[in-house]
């Protein structure tokens, strides 16, 4: 198996392009074959072909185009799934492409292949919106790893898009972001719960978003134009906790002047948010069971029970499980919660997302403080991809509207972040793709460690297949510290 190259990191000078064949023949081992259609745009013919005929052996349908123009026309008559095209080509050079893309066809990734292998042409891609790139001579499994990536996120991306636009006939549904496949499924469970008024349980650390989900479920389905009210079970005192879930009547108690509806009416025929609901006493939890299993209230002081019909959305940042087991939470009550149950991880366990939350909190803070701000620079993102965030989104949320107050007329730099260090710094002409590839060796490790090695359970935690965990421990150079590890680790085991 020889490669068309050394690929990114060795010799950016050009070559003649040289044939890439695939270790992933008919009959062997590789990929299955795939229906995908990939436009190829290269004007030294060579390459070109060697690419289709790598690609076709993918099972990919292959299309070509000798020049940004004709790749244009080719767009416009068929639809591609994915652009493969050189920067410097004559009539019509691949950046001028990639804006005409960009506007013909916004959802197509476009991946650019450069034979001059510097930052700055790579960047000036990357900036223009091309999903990746490649450098001249290429390499056959770069090519495939990152067509590979490339087509999962329009995938993702695609998902995620129809569940957003299923979801969001109510704006609040805006506030859900995540392109990870835990928050892809969660928007899916979303949209199932929408159209249904099952009680629903969330947990999950503070700061996650509980609430958010809970206002989805309702505003975004067959409740919609129906009550949603959220209470705070922690904030209210023991003594006033019942009479304010089921009301009370004039009378029942000193300072009752007149009667009044507790939140399960005030929410009768739609939500009712329980949060913090580890909270309740044990003899709340008892009426609570009353109204969860019978439909109905009955006020302190009276007698008369009221029906109800709502959904009841629980959450707790708390061990619920383990509480019963202590006594502390009926677990009766638990069952009835716990029709569905939604897990919302914390933002350390998806700082994939982390890109889209920092552009939405731009957005919002420049908005609202009516500041003019222009992005944020490497060194920051790098920053917050490295943050623990124990706070969770609810902190990167004060972190970026602290950030944005600061650097009102110019990039959110590291200095515009409350936990920056010395060591923090924003290099100026710094690689934005070195800095990401970092941050994945960096995450792939962690995921390692906290999965004591095995990276079956590794893989499956991050979302991917074991031979791609296998491909990015090399392409990562993880191996090496990974054998020592492990031959450590086994030491102590025996």
């Amino acid at each position: 198996m020889n490669p068309a190259g050394s690929g990114p990191g060795g010799s950016a000078a050009a070559e003649a392009p040289q044939p890439v064949t695939s270790p992933f023949s008919p009959g062997g081992t590789g990929p299955m074959p795939s229906s995908k259609k990939i436009l190829i745009v290269e004007d030294e013919s060579l390459l070109r072909e060697s690419l289709a005929e790598l690609l076709a052996g993918e099972g990919y349908a292959v299309v070509q185009a000798e020049n940004g123009r004709v790749a244009r026309e080719k767009v416009l008559a068929e639809p591609v799934d994915l652009v493969l095209s050189d920067v410097r080509m004559p009539e019509m050079d691949g950046i001028e492409l990639l804006g005409h893309l960009h506007q013909i066809v916004p959802e197509t990734p476009v991946i650019m292949i450069t034979a001059y292998g510097t930052v700055e042409s790579a960047v000036k891609a990357l900036q223009a919106g091309a999903y990746d790139y490649l450098l001249k001579p290429v390499q056959f499994e770069d090519v495939l790893a990152k067509i590979e990536r490339a087509l999962q996120y329009q995938e993702i991306t695609r998902t995620q898009r129809v569940i957003t636009e299923q979801l969001a006939a109510d704006s609040l549904f805006h506030n859900l972001i995540g392109r990870s496949q835990t928050m892809t499924r969660l928007f899916e469970t979303v949209r199932k719960l929408s159209t249904v008024r099952s009680n629903v349980l969330i947990g999950g650390e503070s700061g996650t978003g509980k609430e958010l989900f809970a206002r989805a479920i309702h505003y975004n389905g067959i409740t919609r134009n129906k009550p949603f009210v959220a209470v705070n079970c922690g904030a209210i005192p023991d003594t006033l906790i019942e009479s304010e879930l089921f009301g009370y009547r004039r009378g029942a108690f000193t300072g009752a002047t007149r009667d009044k509806i507790g939140y399960f009416e005030a929410a009768n025929n739609g939500t009712l948010f329980l949060d913090e609901i580890s909270t309740l006493p044990l003899a709340v939890q008892s009426s609570l069971l009353r109204v969860l299993e019978e439909r109905v209230v009955v006020p302190v002081g009276d007698t008369q029970p009221r029906p109800v019909e709502l959904r009841v959305i629980a959450a707790s940042n708390q061990d619920l499980d383990k509480m019963v087991e202590e006594k502390r939470f009926r677990e009766d009550v638990l069952f009835r919660l716990n029709v569905v149950k939604l897990i919302i991880p914390p933002l350390r366990q998806r700082k994939e997302d982390i890109p889209l939350l920092v552009q939405h909190f731009l957005e919002k803070y420049t908005s609202e403080l009516n500041k003019q701000v222009a992005g944020i620079t490497n060194g920051a993102m790098r920053a917050l991809l490295n943050h623990d965030w124990r706070g969770n989104v609810r902190e990167l949320e004060n972190v970026i509207e602290r950030a944005v107050i600061f650097a009102d007329g110019r990039q959110v730099g590291v200095e515009d972040l409350p936990f920056a260090t010395d060591d923090m710094t924003d290099e100026v002409g710094e690689d934005l793709k070195e800095a990401l590839r970092q941050f994945e060796r960096q995450h792939i490790i962690q995921a390692l460690r906290r999965h004591h090695y095995d990276k079956v359970e590794t893989a499956k935690h991050l979302g991917i297949g074991v031979s791609s965990l296998y491909r990015k421990l090399d392409e990562l150079e993880i191996n090496k510290n990974l054998d020592e590890t492990e031959s450590a680790q086994g030491e102590e085991r025996g």
